[in-house]
């Protein structure tokens, strides 16, 4: 197979050869070179020194990141391949996110603080540092709206059921209620707590909002009045999360102070303090029923006789590491490890058998329950992940970062 090169190509060429021959001390073949090539005696310039050399050399390197690069496609490739569902046969109960993103939204100027998505339409909304909420079609990646009114970052966010309605909690020591129907304005703040807010969520009826705060205590607050009618109190330290139980009767709650706390909702009693950690407590998250089996298998215990009632809860620390709860008995039942720093966010996979994680080791790890062990690592963002969520009907998760973005990832 004869290589065509063009006349200026043949003539840098020889030179370079020539230059070689010279530099080597190949003189007789130089000569003979020479000749045949119709080359003028003493006629190698400065700018042919070593350049055959440095073309092999490169030549080498191009080589070796051509292999890097078809090796990185074959992986896409599988990664596409074993995700898609007709290969895999997957019933949508397993199917967990799959890289790369299908959006990456920037618009926050700050890092974004929590990612929730909206239990109706096809929205998600992100809080931030910026002390502004964004509003996003997480379908077509679209930009909806911005929220303002807190005058601080805001930690927290939450819809309750019906969507109408979003609260959210800020350092600027408040909680506000947005009306997410119509106007999209905030249509009442609470005041009483004396810092940082951190942590809100809804009751299951939607008339109260509880939130928790670094001034150590919890608060319920009637959402028709915006009244403070209960402060739960028992932490030493800054209350970091509070979450609802499904039914409305718990409230589970994490601290610096390095515990969980389970609290009866209507009588402000602490049920149990739940100690294993070794850190500060960032997170907690209820099961939902359809993980009971596999949380009960992952504790050793046989589902028929002696099957654990519950209810159970998920909590991440910066001990790097995720606990498992029962909190019916006050115990832990098993750790999941793997994270390398800090975890900041949990969620229950829907279907139940999976738990997927957010965490300042900028990556999302998807954990399989029954064998408590990481499945899936998702190297999410370029800073540490703050948060996530994951849709409770429709195939996707969401992710926020320090990084500013959020990210909406397909789960096949």
């Amino acid at each position: 197979m004869k290589m065509v090169l063009s006349q200026r190509q043949r003539e840098e060429l020889n030179k370079a050869i020539a230059d070689y021959l010279n530099t080597n001390g190949y003189s007789s073949a130089l000569e003979a070179f020479k000749k045949e090539a119709d080359m003028a005696v003493g006629e190698v310039e400065r700018k042919y020194g070593g350049l055959l050399e440095k073309k092999w050399t490169s030549v080498v390197r191009l080589q070796k990141k051509v292999m890097e690069l078809e090796s990185k496609l074959n992986e896409a490739e599988k990664e596409y391949i074993e995700g898609a569902p007709t290969r895999g046969k997957r019933s949508p109960a397993e199917w967990i996110p799959r890289p790369p993103e299908k959006f990456s939204l920037t618009g926050h100027r700050a890092p974004v603080t929590r990612v929730i998505f909206h239990p109706v339409f096809s929205l998600m909304v992100s809080a931030s540092e910026d002390a502004t909420l964004k509003v996003w079609d997480f379908e077509t990646g679209e930009y909806e709206r911005t929220m303002k009114g807190h005058t601080d970052s805001i930690q927290d966010i939450a819809f309750d059921a019906s969507g109408k309605l979003l609260a959210s909690c800020s350092a600027d020591m408040s909680v506000k209620l947005w009306d997410f129907q119509q106007s999209y304005e905030c249509v009442r703040t609470m005041l009483g707590h004396d810092h940082n807010v951190s942590g809100v969520c809804f009751m299951p009826g939607g008339d109260f909002v509880v939130s928790s705060s670094r001034d150590k205590t919890i608060k319920m607050w009637e959402v028709s009045t915006g009244y403070c009618v209960k402060t739960y109190t028992g932490h030493r330290d800054w209350v970091r999360m509070v979450r609802s139980s499904p039914d409305g009767t718990l409230l589970a709650s994490c601290s610096n102070d390095q515990t969980v706390r389970v609290w009866a909702a209507a009588s402000k009693e602490c049920r149990a303090e739940l100690r294993a950690h070794d850190h500060v407590v960032e997170c907690v998250v209820w099961a939902p029923d359809c993980a009971a089996a596999a949380i009960n298998e992952a504790a050793g215990v046989d589902n028929k006789k002696g099957a654990r009632a519950g209810p159970f809860l998920a909590s991440g620390s910066r001990d790097k590491s995720i606990r498992i709860w029962d909190v019916g008995a006050g115990v832990a039942l098993f750790v999941l490890t793997g994270h390398d720093n800090w975890v900041r966010g949990v969620v229950f996979h829907p279907g139940g058998k999976f738990l997927v994680s957010a965490s300042d080791d900028k990556t999302l790890r998807v954990w399989d329950l029954r064998n408590k062990r990481c499945t899936k690592t998702l190297d999410a963002h370029k800073h540490f992940c703050t948060s996530l969520d994951f849709h409770k009907s429709h195939p996707y998760v969401i992710s926020g970062s320090v990084d500013q973005t959020v990210k909406v990832w397909e789960c096949r």
